[in-house]
């Protein structure tokens, strides 16, 4: 069933960039300035960030990062007001695994 969750986060051309993005995030991203810095959350990236270089609106990234988030492709962690998403790169790496042996 996650497969199929995957498949169709992936058939979406902006929800693949954000994934990619997110891939090497100190150079898709400013550093996130209200990250704590004792934060153990690498690689966090926040929602507004995410908009602001998707040009998308906010109400649609954020039903983008929800439906990544359900198909366990990205992980998010809350820290005061903002909310903070990254890879989930046990799971691409499950998927990836999966596309080797199975199709």
């Amino acid at each position: 069933m996650k497969n199929m969750m995957i498949f169709k986060v992936l058939s979406n051309e902006a929800r693949r960039q954000i994934l990619e993005w997110l891939k090497h995030p100190e150079e898709n991203f400013d550093p996130q300035l209200y990250l704590p810095k004792d934060a153990d959350f690498k690689g966090g990236i926040c929602v507004g960030s995410i908009q602001t270089k998707s040009g998308l609106t906010q109400s649609v990234v954020s039903s983008y990062l929800s439906m990544m988030q359900k198909a366990d492709l990205l992980e998010s962690r809350r820290y005061g007001q903002w909310t903070y998403y990254r890879r989930n790169e046990k799971t691409i790496r499950e998927f990836t695994e999966y596309i080797q042996n199975e199709l």
